[in-house]
């Protein structure tokens, strides 16, 4: 492949960065504090559009609207303030985990309660998703139970096919419905959406525009992640992506971190669908879905979209010419040698190449280290906040 078609599929490779990502985050046992950290909309626009002006391939931010969008907040200033930085608002995403109301569940719960919570919360982020502008309705579930004979499964999917279909019919015509999965947490004896046939089935019986969503840390260890990839290109229904790693279940880990070669093997799969086999591929939207508890915000961000964009090209170096005879031929050694190959390639000077042709720094992580940015909002925050100084990292 040329240059020039190289260049041409990085310039349409674009990643959208999670509002959550640039907050505080921690785990289960406690937050862990950063004073660079945002703690407002505005404070996580600024931040993603810093992303975006030193990588040049980060265009959109993901928003959480109970987090996001507090009672009274102007969704068409958010679109406003996202334009400011040079950003625009992405997916929409719900929160149905976090009320006490879906204690026992949101869409599936055996409480009407919080099914009508569910609803009034989901047709109010369709509203915002129209006032921002924005095509897609992410929808991830806690839903599930905890104990043997906790609630009747078959009566939980009922209620989710239904919220899912009554959910589809209000979206406006441009708008598509992402369904997440996950085998387990918070729920650890079923979950209501636990893998991707599930979510597939739910997807198809919504209506045209749901898709399955894709968390590459969202599956047992072992799964054969670019398989299920390449299913769901084939079937249509793979509708984007949440990119993290992870080295035991869903640990929000960056991407590439643990496994490079697997995300590799996914935009290869990706690779394929498209070009030998005509597959529509270009509608995959391609999300950040990571928690970055230590390493400083910004910087995981960035870490994380230069390493998408280097696995992502590697993968159009693969000769699928020589691949596809090689496969044919039946000779393994040759077929996985055109995968190692492409691999091995150092694309950094592409990379650099290409960056400085869109007037972005060659080396994206120490142009923003340079820039001075974290030291300065960090001190803005702290003040603004009245936090004391933070304490040194090793006292």
């Amino acid at each position: 492949m040329d240059r020039d078609a190289l260049f041409a599929k990085l310039d349409a490779f674009q990643i959208e960065t999670p509002s959550w990502g640039y907050a505080d985050t921690g785990t289960r046992f406690g937050k862990f504090l950063q004073p660079a950290a945002a703690s407002t909309i505005e404070e996580k626009l600024q931040d993603a559009g810093t992303v975006h002006k030193f990588t040049g391939c980060c265009p959109s931010v993901a928003v959480h609207v109970l987090w996001d969008f507090k009672e009274g907040t102007d969704p068409n200033e958010t679109r406003r303030e996202a334009e400011r930085n040079g950003v625009r608002i992405g997916s929409i995403n719900p929160n149905l985990f976090q009320d006490q109301v879906y204690k026992f569940g949101s869409a599936c719960s055996p409480n009407p309660d919080a099914r009508t919570s569910a609803d009034t919360h989901v047709e109010r982020c369709i509203a915002i998703g129209k006032a921002v502008g924005s095509n897609l309705l992410s929808l991830w579930f806690a839903d599930g139970t905890n104990y043997p004979g906790q609630d009747d499964f078959i009566g939980r999917k009922r209620l989710m096919s239904e919220a899912l279909k009554r959910w589809h019919s209000q979206m406006p015509p441009e708008m598509t419905m992402l369904v997440e999965y996950k085998p387990f947490e918070p729920a650890f004896y079923h979950t209501d959406i636990a893998d991707w046939g599930m979510s597939y089935t739910f997807a198809k019986q919504a209506g045209p525009r749901a898709k399955v969503l894709f968390d590459t840390g969202h599956h047992f260890q072992g799964v054969n992640i670019e398989h299920i990839v390449a299913f769901l290109l084939d079937e249509g229904m793979l509708g984007g992506f949440h990119f993290n790693d992870r080295k035991y279940a869903d640990d929000d880990l960056t991407l590439g971190s643990i496994d490079p070669y697997a995300v590799f093997r996914i935009f290869l799969a990706i690779r394929i669908a498209g070009e030998r086999h005509g597959l529509k591929t270009d509608h995959i939207a391609y999300m950040v879905d990571q928690s970055h508890n230590l390493k400083p915000k910004v910087e995981a961000m960035i870490q994380t979209a230069t390493t998408a964009q280097e696995l992502f090209l590697k993968a159009q170096l693969v000769d699928l010419q020589k691949l596809g005879e090689s496969q044919l031929a039946t000779n393994i050694v040759d077929a996985e040698g055109c995968l190692k190959d492409a691999f091995a390639t150092d694309v950094r000077p592409l990379l650099s190449e290409w960056r400085t042709g869109k007037g972005v720094s060659p080396d994206p992580m120490m142009a923003y280290r340079s820039s001075g940015y974290e030291a300065k909002v960090a001190a803005e925050r702290t003040a603004s906040r009245g936090d004391a100084p933070p304490p040194s990292a090793y006292a």
